[in-house]
């Protein structure tokens, strides 16, 4: 069983590779057209199946079609892999859509909103006073 230090290894590599696949041998022009980054790849500890979460500064519906474009090509993407890194086995892959992003930047809007409402009541209670 691979410890920790082998998956961060691994992962590490793997992320690298197939940034540089999707940048440049990947022939999807909705993929080039839109910045997509890799944001985390989870691999199983057997090092047989990694998922490789991606975000991008596209809209929701064409996220989802870098994803299922990015899904059906998935194949030559391994193939590719398989011919950059040495490994016994190269693991299967799933492309998945990142969407902690998402939430995290609506959290902050609702952050921003609630602060701009707490200002607007001191101002009025500030000027009730006066």
């Amino acid at each position: 069983m691979p410890n920790n230090y082998r998956l961060a290894k691994v992962s590490s590599l793997l992320k690298k590779e197939i940034t540089l696949i999707l940048q440049n041998d990947l022939e999807n022009d909705l993929i080039r057209d839109h910045f997509v980054n890799i944001s985390k790849i989870d691999l199983s500890g057997d090092l047989q199946h990694c998922k490789i979460y991606i975000t991008s500064t596209a809209q929701e519906i064409v996220r989802k079609e870098i994803v299922a474009n990015l899904n059906n090509a998935k194949g030559s993407i391994r193939h590719s892999l398989g011919k950059r890194i040495e490994m016994r086995r190269v693991p299967e892959i799933i492309f998945k859509d990142d969407v902690v992003l998402d939430k995290g930047l609506s959290v902050l809007k609702l952050l921003d909103e609630l602060k701009s409402k707490n200002q607007n009541n001191n101002v009025e209670d500030k000027d009730a006073k006066s």
